[in-house]
């Protein structure tokens, strides 16, 4: 999960990037200056002239001293840090008498350039003279060179414009005969009426259909909040709409019967046993009858989905040779970022903290293949098309994705690969097409791919195509900082077809999907995103809408006091927050479900249902906004307030 760019522990911020690290420096340059600086020159000057008076030959000896002094100072900065072979840095020349020890690691040193205090005790063993001059190169380091402000992509996209003409991705508005142009948009009651009149023939009526699909997007306000104790960390429904699951922090995974989508019922729990810090990922098999889910170690649980069955999941390990069934306490040999079912449900692919993937055959209950394929992480893995077990696509921390075939992996060589993203990529889906691939980057961008535009093996190994984002000074730690646009750069080797830009992809790995045929007609994008919206964009990376889950969910979280802060533990009160990690949108109806880490510490998590409405007072319909605990019932519990300190702890 880290970013090619992450900050190894200990090492060193590069010295143009990290600018508030050198004020923090230059507060302690000026903190050495706190004397009046005209009384300093009157002290020097009357010491100077009662040394000029008692030693005539005073400026030959001062030059003298002053040219060894400043060959003593050249010679002291060039030995003022030793690497010892142990990788260990050791302060030469001070005896380490400024930092209480000769020996010290690279975080240590780390915080003497991020520590007013250590700065200064730095600073004052180079001595006064050099003052200035690190003034000097302070500022001119902190100087940034203004780039080009058209180098992000253009909006809107020409690729996306003629992929939404084609008819791939929905249906089109009619081409008037005379004018050659598109016929202006009908509104949806207008479409509601020709359907129900019969209007047209087959071809009109399928095209109506289609359009009238494409104008109902979820709205803000949502359907029902379900609330839980803990992050969520994924939900998603089943491929016709019956069932849907939603993974939490707390290592277990909540089953619903949506079959009546305004009545939802909690039917089963599972739970993941001496599962690690969180669930990570989970997938529902294709008969819709197991359900399988990984944590950060090498076994994936395997749990039915039939409310009936009270058992223990199953649990297959990945990291053994043979694959087979082991007990939850056997150790693992890595983290499972992300896991899928083969279209056909007798696979299963994995990636893996071990920078590899791994493809399981359930039957046999054997490890198939286990490739290390990347430089880094692999955070997500799918199959390319739901009828075929064999083409997989995998997205790594490199920056890359890669194409497989499962039937030729043991040489370890990808079939293809792409490139584009310039920091770690979090997330991959395929349209289920065999062609159109989307990812999410940390580089703050969404990506549409085509997979006759991917670039061969022999062309990838010679171009060494992710050279340009291993050889960089920018270190970010998307878990806990903020992108820098400025460090952003139009990868020289893209062969993406779209970019899309807008969300925020920090502090998890967040996640996007294609919109599904049967309630948007294909014509959308979205993605989750770290300021609490969903983002849905047409083709051209235009933006169709922007649902704000964060208004949903302000103030409403479960009060469990375990997760409750009391108010002289802290100095101030800290602002609510909603990320959202996951959106799954219904096959079959405009509704989508937003799964979000919610409160001030986002300690808490929410799984909210939007659907279309134009009108929030339907008569008939069940009340809007209602708020549930995880089993569908009303909970004293959830708090709906946004006082999230306890005066009783």
């Amino acid at each position: 999960m880290s970013s090619p760019g992450q900050r190894p522990p200990g090492a060193f911020p590069s010295a143009e990037d990290d600018v508030e690290d050198f004020e923090l420096y230059m507060q302690a340059v000026r903190a050495l200056d706190s004397e009046d600086p005209d009384e300093e020159e009157e002290e020097d000057e009357d010491d100077d002239e009662d040394e000029e008076e008692e030693d005539p030959d005073y400026e030959d000896e001062e030059q003298d001293e002053d040219g060894e002094e400043e060959e003593d100072d050249d010679d002291a900065l060039e030995i003022l840090f030793n690497a010892g072979e142990d990788g260990r840095v050791s302060i030469a020349g001070t005896g380490g008498s400024i930092f209480g020890a000769g020996m010290m690691t690279a975080g240590r040193l780390l915080r003497i350039f991020t520590t007013g205090q250590d700065a200064s005790r730095f600073i004052a063993a180079l001595g006064d003279d050099g003052d200035e001059d690190l003034a000097q190169w302070v500022r001119r380091r902190g100087r940034r060179q203004a780039l080009d402000p058209d180098r992000f992509p253009k909006v809107p996209s020409k690729e996306g414009r003629k992929l939404m003409d084609s008819g791939v991705f929905g249906h089109v508005e009619a081409v008037d005969t005379v004018t050659k142009t598109r016929r202006q948009r009908k509104a949806l009651a207008r479409r509601v009426l020709e359907r129900e009149l019969g209007l047209g023939d087959g071809v009109a009526r399928r095209a109506n259909l289609g359009l009238m699909k494409q104008g109902m997007i979820p709205s803000n306000e949502p359907e029902k909040i379900i609330h839980y104790p803990a992050p969520v960390c994924c939900g998603q429904f089943s491929d016709d709409g019956n069932f849907f699951y939603s993974c939490v922090k707390d290592l277990r995974v909540r089953m619903y019967d949506t079959s009546d989508p305004y009545n939802w019922k909690h039917y089963k729990t599972a739970d993941y046993p001496f599962g690690q810090w969180t669930l990570t990922d989970a997938d529902l098999s294709p008969d819709n009858k197991w359900l399988a889910y990984s944590s950060l170690q090498s076994h994936v649980a395997f749990a039915p989905t039939d409310p009936g069955d009270k058992g223990e999941p199953y649990t297959l390990d990945l990291a053994s040779p043979n694959g087979g069934l082991t007990g939850w306490r056997r150790g693992g040999n890595f983290a499972i970022y992300s896991v899928r079912f083969s279209g056909d449900g007798t696979k299963l692919v994995a990636g893996t903290g071990a920078d590899s993937i791994v493809v399981y055959d359930i039957e046999s209950r054997t490890v198939l293949n286990n490739i290390v394929g990347h430089e880094n992480d692999v955070n997500a893995v799918c199959f390319a098309d739901k009828g075929s077990p064999h083409i997989l696509y995998s997205g790594s921390d490199d920056c890359t994705i890669k194409v497989w075939d499962t039937r030729s992996m043991g040489d370890g060589r990808e079939g293809a690969a792409f490139v584009g993203h310039v920091e770690g990529i979090t997330y991959i889906d395929s349209k289920g097409d065999g062609r159109y691939i989307l990812s999410n980057g940390k580089d703050q961008s969404m990506k549409l791919w085509d997979l006759r535009m991917a670039m061969s093996t022999n062309r990838f190994e010679a171009v060494d195509a992710s050279r340009c984002t291993r050889q960089r000074n920018y270190e970010y730690d998307y878990r806990w900082e903020d992108y820098d646009d400025y460090q952003w750069f139009p990868h020289p080797h893209d062969n993406s077809t779209v970019t899309f830009r807008g969300h925020k992809v920090q502090r998890t790995l967040i996640r996007c999907h294609f919109s599904p045929p049967g309630s948007s007609d294909s014509r959308y994008v979205y993605s989750g995103s770290q300021d609490g919206f969903v983002y849905v964009w047409n083709l051209d990376a235009t933006l169709a809408a922007k649902i704000d889950v964060k208004a949903a969910t302000m103030g409403k979280s479960m009060a469990n006091r375990r997760y409750r802060v009391h108010r002289n533990m802290t100095s101030r009160r800290e602002p609510w927050t909603t990320l959202v990690r996951d959106v799954g949108w219904h096959p079959n109806l405009p509704m989508l479900v937003a799964s979000s880490w919610t409160g001030a510490t986002m300690d808490g998590g929410a799984a909210t249902v939007h659907g279309f409405n134009e009108s929030v007072s339907d008569e008939g319909m069940p009340p809007m906004g209602i708020s549930v605990n995880e089993k569908m019932e009303e909970d004293p519990d959830i708090n709906f307030d946004d006082d999230l300190f306890d005066d009783a702890f």
